[in-house]
């Protein structure tokens, strides 16, 4: 199979980790560098993206688009995408609840082909490996996977069915993020009351416990501008599933609190619970 050549919708953290892995196995892995940040622009260059001027340059030339952006963005930008009527692979890979990836999928077809995606895991930097799932037409998903054969990125097919790759995605997220949402209360709670510190000892003592990773708080309260609107799609999946969504709006209610720490990796757990604290 010939080599593609690939675009990137946008370089975030994840999605600059996962189409440098795609390199190898690519003519080239494209950006756009209108409007971007520095930091974008950093990130492209660490993992040897090139850049192009315009969207539209970029979708001319691509014959696989993947597209990874904060979920708020996944629609518009598709749309975008559509308009320039791109006629080739797209992946859909955004955390998104599976009803808005068939609206996507509805907006780039029949001159797209569309594929699910959903990457589980961190970024594949660092020796991490994140395993992106697929579904949909056996050829493109076929595509994908020999895309990222060898590299850090595992691929995993779940079928045909547009919108499973979504819903395996916000299933876990559902369990992980709001997890982690509920170690901050808990852990706020006890300090309130003097007994972090103990609540800590009680839960080392369980195998595979949020609650003995208290220090990961403040690397929630960094994330939860990413977080909060994931948890609001994967309540809104389980809306349609007939399931009560109520605890993942409330988990998102409670990361927004943490909105002013965006990317703020210097926080610290006494920084974060102290932000939490506040309305």
């Amino acid at each position: 199979m010939d080599q593609p050549t690939v675009g990137i919708l946008h370089p975030g953290s994840m999605g600059a980790a996962v189409a440098g892995c795609a390199t190898p196995n690519a003519t080239a892995v494209l950006w756009c560098e209108t409007g971007r940040s520095p930091a974008s622009a950093e990130r492209a260059t660490e993992f040897g993206l090139t850049p192009v001027a315009t969207l539209s340059e970029l979708l001319d030339r691509s014959d696989v688009v993947i597209s990874l952006c904060p979920p708020a963005a996944a629609e518009n930008l598709a749309r975008d995408v559509a308009g320039c009527r791109f006629a080739g692979v797209y992946v859909e890979a955004n955390a998104i609840n599976p009803e808005r990836t068939h609206r996507i999928a509805a907006l780039l077809e029949p001159d797209a082909t569309v594929v699910d995606g959903g990457v589980v895991g961190s970024p594949p930097v660092s020796g991490k490996t994140p395993t992106l799932y697929l579904s949909g037409p056996i050829f493109a998903t076929e595509r994908i996977e020999a895309l990222f054969a060898g590299t850090a990125v595992r691929t995993e097919v779940l079928g045909t069915e547009v919108g499973k790759a979504s819903a395996l995605k916000l299933s876990y997220a559902s369990f992980q993020k709001s997890s982690r949402v509920l170690v901050a209360l808990a852990v706020g709670m006890a300090r309130k009351h003097g007994v972090d510190q103990e609540l800590i000892e009680v839960a080392s003592r369980r195998t595979d416990s949020y609650l003995s990773e208290p220090q990961y708080v403040a690397k929630t309260a960094a994330r939860a501008w990413r977080w909060g609107p994931e948890l609001e799609e994967a309540a809104d999946a389980l809306a349609a599933a007939g399931l009560p969504p109520e605890m993942l709006r409330a988990a998102a209610s409670t990361l927004a609190r943490w909105d002013d720490a965006k990317d703020a990796h210097e926080l610290t757990l006494t920084d974060a619970l102290d932000r939490l604290a506040q309305p």
